[in-house]
C-alpha cells in the first residue's frame, strides 16, 4: 500500500532503450516505441530519452530523433529528453531542434539537459572536436546562450542577428539533471526543474534536493521547484522471477563498471556466470540502488525513498532483457502505484 504522502505521485518512465543479447541493436529502438505506448496506457507522466554513446548496451544515442519517433507514436504522454549533454552540442543547434519539437507536438515536448558528455572521454573528443571543448567548464555560457535564442541576446551580442527556428514556438520546459550536488544547485540558480539521478548517484537524494528547494530562485519559466528523482526498478509477479532478472542487470552493470561492456545478458547468462567473491561483493554494493521484487513490494519501496528524498516525482529506468517482461514490469508497477490508464 502508498504511503500518504506519495498518493497521487506522479510516475515517469526513463529509456535507454537497452540492448538484449540475440538481438540486433537496431530492434531495441523500435522496442522503445512499444513500451512508449505502454507506458501511455498504463497512466505514466512523462517518457524520457537518454543519451549514450559508444556503449554496447545502450542504443540512446540519439534522444532527439526518439523524442520525436516518441511523441509521433503516442497522443498524451510527455516526452523528453533525459537528456541532451550540453557540451556534447552547440546551444543553437539544441535551440532550433526543441522548439521544432515544440511545433510538431505543442504542450507535450521537455528539454532536459546535463553537462556530463555521456560516454568516455575519447568518445567525447570525437563528439566535441577539440581538446579544449572537452575541457572546456562553461556550462552556465551555454545555458544562458540557449536561453537567449529563445529569450534575445543583449544588445551588441553578436549572436542578436541569429534567429533559432520557427521562432513561433516557445522553448520547452527545461530540467537540469545531476548526478551530484553541482546540478541542483545550477537548476535553483537558473530557475528550472531538477532531476536526480538517484539510479546510479551516490549522494544521499534528500541532501541535494533540499538545497536545490532552498537556493531556488523563481524565474519567468517556473515559479516554484520542481524536484524528480530517478530510480531504478525491476517488477515481477513473483519475488524469485524479479531476482533473476535482477541477477541479469547487475552482471551487466558488472561488464560496464569493469571495462567490458556488452548487451544486457539474459537471465539465464546470469545464473550461469561464474561470480568471484570480489565480484560479488561489488553488485551487492550497487543492488541497494535497485528496486526490485513483487508489484506491492516495489511501490511500498520507491514510495519510501520518495518520501525520504523530498520528490514531486519519479521517473523509472528499467533493464530487462526481455522486452514483453520490460513492459510488464511497468505495468505492473503503474497498476501498484495506483496510475490512472489512459
Amino acid at each position: 500500500m502508498l504511503n500518504v504522502s506519495v498518493e497521487g505521485m506522479p510516475l515517469s518512465v526513463l529509456d535507454l532503450s537497452p540492448v538484449p543479447t540475440g538481438t540486433r541493436p537496431s530492434q531495441a529502438l523500435h522496442e522503445t516505441l512499444e513500451l512508449a505506448r505502454t507506458a501511455e496506457a498504463a497512466g505514466y507522466q512523462r517518457y524520457w530519452l537518454a543519451e549514450h554513446h559508444n556503449i554496447p548496451s545502450v542504443v540512446s544515442s540519439s534522444p532527439e530523433v526518439m523524442i520525436a519517433a516518441v511523441a509521433g507514436a503516442t497522443s498524451t504522454i510527455r516526452v523528453g529528453s533525459g537528456g541532451i549533454m550540453l557540451p556534447n552540442h552547440s546551444p543553437l543547434k539544441v535551440a532550433e531542434t526543441f522548439r521544432v519539437l515544440g511545433g510538431l507536438y505543442p504542450d507535450r515536448i521537455d528539454l532536459g539537459i546535463g553537462r556530463a558528455p555521456g560516454t568516455d572521454q575519447r568518445t567525447a573528443l570525437a563528439l566535441r572536436r577539440s581538446r579544449e571543448a572537452l575541457g572546456a567548464d562553461d556550462f552556465p555560457e551555454q545555458y544562458t546562450e540557449l536561453r537567449a535564442y529563445a529569450e534575445g541576446f543583449p544588445a551588441g551580442h553578436p549572436f542578436a542577428p541569429i534567429s533559432a527556428q520557427p521562432d513561433d514556438v516557445p522553448l520547452p520546459p527545461v530540467w537540469i539533471l545531476g548526478s551530484s550536488a553541482y546540478g541542483g544547485q545550477a537548476a535553483a540558480a537558473l530557475g528550472t526543474g531538477f532531476a536526480y539521478a538517484g539510479h546510479f548517484g551516490t549522494l544521499d537524494p534528500a541532501g541535494v534536493i533540499r538545497t536545490y528547494r532552498e537556493m531556488f530562485q523563481p524565474s519567468p519559466e517556473q515559479s516554484q521547484p520542481h524536484a524528480i528523482l530517478a530510480l531504478a526498478a525491476i517488477v515481477a509477479e513473483t519475488e524469485e522471477r524479479a531476482q533473476a532478472l535482477a541477477r541479469a542487470n547487475e552482471l551487466s552493470m558488472l561488464r560496464l563498471r569493469s571495462g567490458r561492456p556488452g548487451p544486457l545478458p539474459s537471465p539465464e547468462e546470469a545464473a550461469a556466470y561464474p561470480w568471484s567473491e570480489g565480484e560479488r561483493a561489488a553488485v551487492e554494493e550497487w543492488s541497494g540502488l535497485v528496486s526490485v521484487g513483487t508489484p506491492d513490494e516495489v511501490a511500498a519501496d520507491l514510495a519510501r525513498r520518495a518520501e525520504s528524498a523530498g520528490a514531486d516525482e519519479l521517473i523509472i529506468t528499467t533493464n530487462i532483457h526481455d522486452p514483453a517482461e520490460r513492459r510488464a514490469s511497468y505495468t505492473l508497477l503503474a497498476r501498484a502505484w495506483n496510475l490512472k490508464p489512459r
